[in-house]
């Protein structure tokens, strides 16, 4: 179709079926080119397939200022050809515009399943229904029909840079929502796209991906545990991952990071007396990196438990000396029991060992709290 307007002769919309029909390759009409944008959310893909015009006509005309409310008209329209019902725009050009997910999201705050759809809109001066439906494969809006709405939604347009092609833009992405937006002209209308739970379609696809390759090392459920731990859910199914990590037959591995997860997530699940001595087995393996057992007590500074982290600290400077990041974790052990004294000397000894710029520069700043008095964690 060579515009946006749904005022076409049938003729030269049978002549452009007739090519698609008959599967030969030939430039589109109007040379409305096919693109097709995709936007994961975390696990999630989003797709929109469409046609995409330009301002300037076939005939090199240049349309800026006509586009909406003109070309595209405000409201539905009535055409010759079709169900003879009033119909939206295809939101794009030629073939129908179509929205995929994969998996069942939140539009504007209202759920749509997971799937393909028909996207078509309703343009307006100050608003726009932005509509989803399930007829998928249908060819533009000649053939919308209404009572086959998935959902619909209403947004507002806002002004935006000037953009010759129509174009959707994924303009703000998060990890569980983002914003897209039709572009043309200058005009912009965005609407946003949240995942729902996306923790658990995480933690689905994990049990399955166990299955394959990942599920044939240990590192792959330490892997899966920690996540579980993180968004705290799931606990159960942790516990046997961290087992799996640690006893599978040809899999599992007795190491700091087995068996601290595994410790963690009892602690979690309030078994506490059960990850006690896990706990310690992980931190005297002889796999515990003076890393490890510091980021270990810093996890217990967090959940505020000082004295457990103190003696953390002061263990991994019996076993491991002068190592990094030994002072460190003194430093901050000490400045949480409130003695900045030994807190300032172990930064001061800590400064030199800085493995690159960025802890040298936390180190520096810590020296500089710690002198004025001021706490650090």
């Amino acid at each position: 179709m060579p515009l946006l307007s749904r005022t076409l002769l049938p003729f030269a919309l049978a002549g452009t079926l007739f090519a698609q029909v008959a599967g030969l390759t030939l430039p589109p009409s109007g040379n409305n080119q096919k693109a097709t944008v995709t936007q994961y959310i975390g696990p999630v893909q989003v797709t929109i397939d469409y046609s995409s015009p330009a301002v300037h006509g076939p005939d090199g005309k240049d349309r800026r200022g006509q586009i909406w409310g003109k070309l595209v008209p405000y409201g539905l329209s009535t055409t010759s050809f079709g169900n003879g019902k009033p119909d939206p725009w295809r939101a794009g050009a030629n073939e129908n515009t179509v929205f995929a997910a994969s998996h069942d999201v939140i539009i504007e705050g209202q759920p749509l399943p997971k799937g393909r759809y028909g996207l078509h809109m309703i343009p307006g001066e100050e608003t726009w229904t932005v509509i989803f439906s399930k007829d998928a494969g249908a060819w533009g809006s000649f053939f919308y029909d209404a009572s086959h709405d998935a959902l619909r939604v209403t947004v507002k347009p806002h002004k935006s840079d000037y953009r010759e092609w129509l174009t959707y833009d994924f303009t703000v992405r998060h990890p569980e929502d983002a914003t897209i937006e039709l572009q043309w002209e200058d005009l912009a209308v965005p609407w946003n796209i949240k995942v729902p739970n996306i923790s658990d379609i995480y933690i689905s696809r994990l049990r399955e991906e166990l299955t394959t390759v990942p599920g044939f090392s240990y590192l792959g459920y330490v892997a899966a545990a920690q996540y579980c731990l993180k968004v705290n859910k799931s606990l159960d199914q942790a516990l046997e991952w961290a087992d799996a990590a640690i006893g599978m037959p040809f899999v599992g591995e007795k190491n700091f990071g087995t068996l601290s997860v595994k410790a963690q997530i009892l602690t979690k699940l309030g078994r506490e007396e059960e990850a006690k001595p896990i706990m310690q087995s992980a931190l005297h393996s002889p796999t515990a990196t003076p890393s490890d057992i510091h980021q270990y007590g810093r996890l217990l500074l967090g959940e505020k438990k000082i004295d457990e982290a103190m003696q953390v600290f002061q263990y991994n400077a019996e076993r491991n000396g002068d190592a990094w990041p030994v002072h460190v974790g003194l430093a901050r052990g000490y400045a949480a029991q409130g003695d900045t004294q030994k807190a300032l000397e172990h930064a001061k000894k800590a400064l030199p060992q800085a493995p690159d710029d960025l802890n040298r520069k936390s180190l520096e700043a810590m020296i500089e709290a710690l002198t004025k008095g001021a706490s650090i964690n």
